[in-house]
């Protein structure tokens, strides 16, 4: 199939196909003699597992281990579970980012409890008024 088709099944846009090939997450496909790039079966089975990945927000990093490892299927599965564990311990670490995130807005929020005089907001003034503190250094790979 052509990379317009690939991308149709695969229901992604064929900038997603281009890009995962350009990161290596994708093998080049075949081409046709009118140089018109080909793409097989292993090519959509490898695109919905990237994809799939990134519906979990693994990193780019993350799936090139997997694939990886997917690549050499005699192998144990340890090192997957070692990629899923490090995933894991970085999705808890954005929830209690979130939390403290939605603990933070639910104080602002607190400040006004009815309507006024947007000069009176006690949301803004909790805004203008807020010491942020320096951004501390992230144990996830969203950096």
């Amino acid at each position: 199939m052509k990379i317009g088709e690939l991308a149709q099944v695969a229901q992604c846009t064929v900038e997603t196909v281009r890009y995962y090939e350009k990161e290596g997450l994708l093998p080049e496909p075949g081409r046709t003699s009118g140089n018109f790039r080909v793409y097989g079966p292993q090519h959509l089975e490898r695109l919905r597992f990237i994809r799939n990945c990134r519906a979990l927000s693994m990193s780019h990093e993350e799936i090139h281990a997997l694939l990886s490892l997917v690549d050499h299927p005699a192998q144990d599965c340890g090192a997957v579970n070692a990629v899923f564990d490090e995933h894991m311990a970085h999705v808890e670490e954005r929830i209690r980012e979130l939390c403290q995130l939605k603990q933070q807005l639910t104080d602002l929020r607190q400040r006004c409890q009815s309507e006024q005089a947007v000069a009176s907001c006690g949301i803004l003034h909790g805004l203008a008024a807020m010491e942020t503190e320096p951004k501390s250094e992230r144990h996830t790979h969203l950096g």
